[in-house]
């Protein structure tokens, strides 16, 4: 139920905002109170009056009312609400939100609030599919933004594919999830994100390639299903998610400490790159070339394996652990062997040859590896996997 939840609902102008009224009438009906919004699209297809009466709300139409701005400026307007809900979103007001316009009501409203955005596409299937909207799309969720659909079907234009904006029930479901009403709602999910760092002296320090993206979007993912998430990163280049318990370290023995401190967790996703080796001969002093010309002699030690550590342990241990393989080659074959060697439930293995463009890209390709086999998943956005990753964990806890 949606009692007393505060929904700003920013109706866009295609032929889907019928729909709307439905959106509307269906919230009140679980106890929300919705402000509406129109575009001057929108009122092509819907009135005023119908979107007011069943909102049993003023309806906001203009950014220069200059009564509405002594009332109740836009700044008020756009964080008064617990949730802004876009629907539909048609694609010039997406390409708005992901070029940061501000030029309506509408816009300015998305650009003025702090809460959270739920959006819920509409468009003609070749205008869904185009790069550009595939770009603001992928732009949008790196920004928070939440998304729901759209479906695939017969569209008013004669055409079929994806571009029907989502269902009146699964747009309702969204909501309840981004209030934190979802599946994994009172559930506590540890996980651990981005390089590790291994200093070898003040200056210098070991590491690789990752991102931290894929650890960050799923952190994103698993609280808006409701989630409480502890989120252990190391030195990403990618800002940590807003929402989760954010605890940065930078060395492996540091996450280790810091896994340790979070549990115990209902599930524990080991998405970050750990270094396996420290340097054991690091210096507090910069190291400096002398009149040898030899080269500075490093000696190594084996970090601390945190996954097989909370996967093997005898208590406390999370009811699901999951462990991340990056391969180069024999990807299955390796992370099958490395899922029954750590001990954890679930490996997601993916190939991070050079080529693919999967560490650091934007893009991933994974095979989940279980005691049920191995389940390939099609190349998709980062911020996708960790949404179909969310899902498979809700239902597994």
């Amino acid at each position: 139920m949606l009692s007393g939840k505060r929904i700003l609902l920013i109706v866009g102008g295609g032929i889907a905002a019928y729909k709307s009224l439905d959106l509307i009438r269906r919230l009140r009906d679980q106890g929300a109170r919705v402000t509406p919004v129109l575009t001057r699209a929108s009122e092509e297809f819907v009135t005023p009056l119908s979107v007011s009466a069943l909102a049993a709300q003023k309806v906001y139409r203009d950014l220069f009312d200059l009564t509405d701005e002594a009332e109740m400026g836009h700044i008020e307007l756009s964080r008064a609400a617990d949730l802004v809900v876009v629907a539909p979103a048609t694609a010039d007001l997406m390409a708005k939100m992901a070029s940061g316009l501000a030029n309506d009501l509408a816009s300015t409203l998305l650009m003025a609030t702090d809460k959270r955005v739920l959006i819920a596409p509409s468009m003609n299937v070749r205008m869904w599919e185009h790069p550009a909207t595939q770009r603001n799309l992928a732009c949008l969720q790196g920004d928070g933004v939440l998304v729901v659909g759209p479906d695939e079907g017969n569209m008013a234009c004669g055409e079929f594919g994806p571009g029907r904006m989502a269902e009146v029930p699964a747009i309702i479901d969204a909501v309840d999830a981004a209030l934190g009403n979802g599946p994994l709602k009172g559930k506590h999910v540890l996980v651990t994100s981005g390089p590790t760092h291994e200093p070898i002296d003040p200056v210098r320090y070991i590491a690789n390639r990752s991102s931290g993206a894929q650890g960050t979007a799923l952190a994103e993912a698993l609280r808006d299903l409701g989630a409480r998430v502890s989120f252990v990163t190391g030195p990403a280049t990618v800002a940590p998610p807003m929402g989760v318990e954010v605890i940065k370290v930078e060395t492996a023995r540091e996450m280790a400490e810091a896994v340790e401190a979070a549990l115990p967790a209902d599930a524990a996703v080991f998405a970050a790159a750990v270094a396996d080796w420290r340097v054991e001969n690091a210096t507090d002093k910069k190291m400096k070339k002398d009149a040898s010309g030899k080269a500075p002699a490093l000696a190594f030690s084996e970090n601390p394996d945190i996954l097989a550590a909370v996967a093997q342990r005898a208590s406390n241990r999370p009811d699901l652990v999951v462990g991340f393989a990056a391969e180069t080659n024999d990807v299955v074959e390796n992370a099958t062997a490395k899922r029954l060697r750590k001990g954890c439930d679930w490996i997601i293995a993916n190939d991070v040859s050079p080529e693919t463009g999967i560490m650091g890209g934007a893009e991933n390709k994974v095979t989940l590896v279980s005691d049920e086999g191995a389940e390939e998943w099609p190349r998709l956005s980062k911020a996708e996997t960790a949404r179909r990753l969310a899902l498979r964990i809700s239902e597994a806890i």
